[in-house]
């Protein structure tokens, strides 16, 4: 008797250890013959602070319905979860057979965290178990984060520069932060948030604030880059972030006369031709200047030439406008703007034209009364003695 429980004893001794020796995925595979849980994305890299939404699956493999308590096991310190299916919060699911249940975990990353590898594992008691990881991918600690995609623009120097920029509260306070710019005098940075123009913005931990930032050089400003950096400060941490400038040259041009003289006078149903000046002052080429204008009803004004391919800063060209006025126009002042225009700028001259009636009209009008007075001459000759 007492050999044959030594060798049953020997038996399970050899059993228990053998079975020591099977991984632990065997006897997950066993449990996941019920329940087994699946998500995509099983190792995640973050930045301190941010916080994680797990999409899991709770699947039931079985002909059975099944239920689980679900729970998140060896979550580090500091770090918190929440479980959720739909709006409420789970601790328990039930599953129909073939079927899935999706359920939500959202894990909280602390803002003070070492940077490295962190495990845990989301377990649907008794059936299946989940192992999740996350690479943190920094030294967490007590500072701000000011970031853009685009620091790089290149325009004239009377355009707006206009940048799109990203500040982080990655503390665990509180803060109030103060936005400033370093840029050179005569030029103009503006901060919005919001759409609302700000000189700071306050933010709760590890809140993120879209930041538009305004950049607004002199017309005058010559070509070539520029730095400008923006600053974001407390009394406790700061960030900054430094944008550049390309200044193409400036787009500025004057239409006037030769003599400066924006008058003249026209007969009315005739043309008169005027010469133009067009200057190029700013320091960045003209392209396809147009040539357009404005005037009163019946009017009609022709440009030669009516297109100036390109205008070299500095260069004048001149042109000439041909405005033919209305043959039923009254005598009297007449306003025509005429106008240089290109995609950037444009240029604008008023002429104000006098307007003559014809001499034809005042011939004719005299003949009229000088036939009138011949008229009552006869009569009177003929008639004035009865």
């Amino acid at each position: 008797m007492l050999a044959r429980a030594k060798r049953l004893y020997s038996f399970f001794t050899i059993l228990f250890f053998l079975l020591g020796l099977l991984p632990y995925s065997f006897y997950e595979n066993c449990l996941a013959q019920g329940l087994s849980l699946y998500t995509p994305y099983p190792k995640i890299s973050v930045p301190p602070g941010e916080s994680i939404d797990y999409s899991i699956d709770l699947i039931n493999n079985s002909n059975a319905i099944k239920t689980s308590d679900i729970s998140v096991v060896g979550l580090p310190k500091d770090w918190s979860y929440e479980l959720k299916s739909g709006n409420w919060d789970v601790a328990q699911l039930s599953v129909l057979p073939k079927e899935k249940k999706s359920f939500n975990l959202k894990v909280n990353v602390p803002v003070k965290v070492n940077k490295g590898a962190f495990q845990f594992r989301v377990q649907a008691k008794g059936y299946a178990s989940l192992p999740l990881t996350v690479l943190v991918s920094e030294q967490g600690g007590y500072k701000t984060g000011f970031s853009s995609d685009q620091r790089n623009m290149e325009g004239a120097a009377n355009s707006m520069f206009t940048f799109n920029a990203t500040l982080r509260n990655q503390t665990a306070d509180n803060q109030v932060y103060a936005l400033t710019a370093q840029a050179l005098p005569g030029w103009n940075v503006s901060f919005k948030a919001n759409g609302k123009q700000v000189s700071s913005v306050d933010m709760v931990a590890n809140q993120t604030q879209n930041i538009t930032v305004e950049i607004d050089p002199p017309d005058e400003t010559k070509a070539g880059s520029y730095k400008v950096p923006v600053l974001a400060t407390t009394a406790n941490t700061s960030a900054n972030l430094e944008f550049e400038v390309v200044i193409k040259g400036s787009y500025k041009m004057e239409l006037t006369t030769p003599t400066g003289l924006l008058s003249t006078d026209v007969t009315a149903g005739e043309s008169k031709r005027v010469q133009l000046a067009l200057k190029n002052s700013g320091s960045a080429d003209l392209k396809n200047v147009e040539m357009k204008f404005s005037a009163p009803a019946n009017w009609d004004v022709v440009f030669e030439p009516a297109k100036i391919p390109l205008l070299r800063p500095g260069a004048t060209v001149d042109v000439f406008a041909t405005i033919k006025a209305d043959k039923k126009a009254i005598a009297g002042d007449y306003v025509t703007e005429l106008e240089a225009k290109t995609p950037e700028i444009s240029s604008k001259a008023s002429f104000r034209i006098s307007v003559e009636t014809s001499l034809l009209w005042g011939w004719l009008g005299i003949m009229i009364i000088l036939a009138a007075i011949a008229c009552v001459y006869y009569l009177i000759r003929k008639y004035g003695r009865r």
